[in-house]
């Protein structure tokens, strides 16, 4: 049974609403954002608008999926153990991660299962990242290639980082992450301001929308850009009044929603044919902008290292299993196989992301295969697993929606990349 990450923001419990808000929003905005307006010059800006705000809300309904599991789960537990209605309510037991809804609905397996998902996505997160600030920082110094930036520069970096064990060190560099975001985000939003005023009709040579296979791909980026699903119930878990959490959630994905989809607009009016994958790359040429891409680089390429911890913690439970032949030779051998596990996975990572071609294809097609089987997929299948044998006929036909649509969308964002050009 594989350990799922704790992440020392959620640790413990007392959270206040306004504190939950944050903790929300902490998880959920990543640099997927800076894809955004290229995602709308595919789609168009009102069909990239709606694929947005559709990905928001089926995201949204899907995390009260996972809380109507829990709480049927718990409910269950409360009757077989005879425990009182108030004994329940409060109690401090009865919580679950993503794995461990896995395993009550389709037992070993089903923790399998759903933690390879896990891995998958965090994976890919952590290519984007690498394939993020390989094109930035080759954009500030035209004589780096990519490549050459991820190989030669950021591999021994994330290599020496990947031997700090304590996420609780690490996670500061989240926290630093997330405002140089804010930063870089602020920095385009200024530019497409001035970009706007002067161009005087926004909407002027501006498609509305641009064809149909545009939307999957700008809905694909959308849901790559919602991160955080598995925190879900870390983030119910921690707070000091759970009833609250349902409307702290709707307030944060609501918000989250509103400003994708204002950021993505303003970028695809803003420049037009010429957004590029990463709209930091669409800014003016000159001191302030390379500062900013190189402090956010700098940031994302610490928060690497914790992206990376959860991949690290399920390889190591693997590789120390129990009467395993590292297991038993213990001492040096199994210290050297824990360093040397961690030396191969970021190697095999930043080895990929010397392959992928651009972050916004790559982002779309990570959000819409992996990204889509975690968060539609699963949360439906265990709705139905555990609440369905009890909801209404309706109940049940939204489910059955979202599980169908979440593996014709991850269909179809493989035959995409599988398809020839």
């Amino acid at each position: 049974m594989a350990p799922e990450v704790k992440v020392p923001l959620l640790e413990g419990r007392g959270a206040t609403p306004a504190q939950t808000l944050g903790n929300i929003v902490v998880s959920i905005v990543g640099t997927g954002v800076l894809g955004l307006p290229y995602a709308f010059r595919t789609a168009g800006w009102l069909a990239g608008a709606l694929g947005v705000a559709g990905a928001g809300a089926a995201t949204f309904y899907c995390m009260l999926f996972l809380l109507d599991c829990r709480d049927k789960l718990r409910e269950q537990e409360t009757e077989e153990d005879g425990l009182g209605d108030e004994q329940s309510r409060h109690g401090d037991g009865g919580n679950y991660t993503y794995g461990d809804l896995g395993e009550r609905c389709f037992g070993p397996v089903g923790r399998h299962f759903t933690e390879a998902i896990i891995v998958l996505c965090q994976t890919g997160g952590t290519v984007a990242y690498l394939v993020f600030i390989g094109q930035n920082i080759s954009s500030v110094l035209p004589a780096l290639s990519p490549a050459i930036v991820v190989l030669a520069l950021l591999l021994p970096v994330e290599v020496a980082l990947s031997f700090v064990r304590s996420l609780s060190a690490l996670a500061p560099f989240s926290i630093l992450a997330d405002a140089c975001t804010v930063l870089a985000v602020a920095a385009v939003v200024k530019e497409d301001v001035q970009l706007l005023v002067e161009r005087g009709q926004p909407f002027a040579d501006r498609s509305a929308f641009a064809g149909l296979w545009g939307v999957p791909f700008a809905c694909g980026v959308a849901v790559f850009c919602f991160e955080g699903f598995c925190l879900t119930l870390a983030l119910e878990a921690s707070m000091s009044n759970r009833a609250k959490f349902r409307p702290v959630l709707l307030q944060a994905i609501a918000g989250v929603t509103v400003v994708y989809v204002g950021f993505g607009v303003c970028g695809y009016l803003a420049y037009g044919d010429a957004t590029r994958d990463i709209v930091t790359l669409n800014l003016p040429s000159n001191w302030s902008t390379a500062a900013v891409k190189v402090v956010l680089c700098v940031a994302l390429a610490l928060t690497f290292a914790v992206m990376m911890h959860p991949i690290h913690e399920i390889v190591e439970s693997r590789l120390l299993a129990p009467g395993g032949w590292v297991r038993r030779r213990g001492g040096f051998v199994e210290r050297a196989a824990l360093h040397l596990s961690r030396v191969a996975v970021v190697a095999t990572l930043a080895a990929i992301a010397c392959f992928v071609p651009a972050f916004g294809e790559f982002a779309a097609f990570v959000g819409s295969t992996v990204c889509a089987l975690l968060s539609f997929v699963l949360p439906a299948l265990f709705h139905l697993r555990v609440v369905g044998p009890t909801a209404s006929t309706w109940a049940r036909a939204v489910d059955y929606f979202f599980l169908l649509s979440g593996l014709v969308f991850a269909g179809h964002g493989m035959y995409t990349v599988l398809s020839p050009q």
